[in-house]
C-alpha cells in the first residue's frame, strides 16, 4: 500500500495529513475553513485516494496560513506515498465542468516543481475562504511534491464553480498519474529515474 502521513507545527498552524494512494474509503478533512474543507474532499474523493487532514491554525487572523501550510505538507505527503513512483502513468490532464464554468488541469509527477496558473476571481472571500488562496495551495502543493502542474479557468461566472472545476480537474488528473500501469517497466521516464 501506497500510504505516508506527516505532521508539521510551527507557530501559526498545526497541521496533520496522512494519504493512501491505494484505498480511497477514508476521507476526513477539518482544516477549520468550511470551504477549503469542500474542495480538499473534492480532490480526494476524484482522485481517489484516501486523505485525513488535521488543521489547527491562527483563523483569528485569516486562513491564509492554514490554506498554504495543509498544501506543503499534503504535497509532501503524496510525494513519500509514491515512493520510488515506478510504473505510475506519470501524467494526468482533466477538464472539468461545472454549469456555466470550464476548468483544466495538467500535471507530470516529474519531480520538477512548477505552476502555472491561470484563473481570476470576482469574488474575494468564500464563507471564511479568501480566494485568492487558491493560487498559494496549488503553488506550495506542486512545490512540495515535485509536481508540474498547470491550472487553468478556460471560462466562467460563478467563483465557487471555478475553484471547484480546478480542485475536481486535480484530483482527477492526479488519479490517472498516480496510477499504477503494469506496461510501464521501472519508472515512465527515458532517463530511469523521477526525482
Amino acid at each position: 500500500m501506497r500510504t505516508a502521513s506527516k505532521t508539521r507545527k510551527t507557530n501559526e498552524t498545526f497541521i496533520e495529513v496522512a494519504c493512501n494512494l491505494d484505498d480511497n474509503k477514508n476521507v476526513a478533512i477539518e482544516t477549520g475553513v468550511g470551504f477549503f474543507d469542500h474542495m480538499l474532499e473534492l480532490l480526494a474523493r476524484h482522485g481517489r485516494f484516501g486523505l485525513t487532514v488535521k488543521a489547527d491554525g491562527d483563523l483569528h487572523i485569516d486562513s491564509h496560513h492554514t490554506v498554504e501550510d495543509v498544501g506543503i505538507v499534503l504535497g509532501q505527503v503524496l510525494k513519500e506515498a509514491l515512493g520510488d513512483k515506478k510504473q505510475i502513468n506519470r501524467y494526468g490532464h482533466a477538464y472539468v465542468p461545472m454549469d456555466e464554468t470550464l476548468g483544466f488541469v495538467s500535471l507530470d509527477i516529474s519531480g520538477r516543481p512548477f505552476l502555472a496558473f491561470d484563473a481570476t476571481f470576482d469574488n474575494q472571500k468564500l464563507g471564511s475562504f479568501d480566494t485568492e488562496l487558491v493560487r498559494e495551495f496549488f503553488q506550495a502543493f506542486a512545490f512540495q511534491s515535485g509536481i508540474t502542474l498547470h491550472a487553468r479557468v478556460l471560462y466562467g461566472i460563478n467563483t465557487h464553480h471555478k475553484i471547484e472545476a480546478l480542485f475536481k480537474a486535480t484530483g482527477r488528473a492526479l488519479s490517472e498519474a498516480i496510477r499504477v500501469n503494469p506496461d510501464i517497466e521501472g519508472v515512465n521516464s527515458t532517463k530511469g529515474l523521477i526525482e
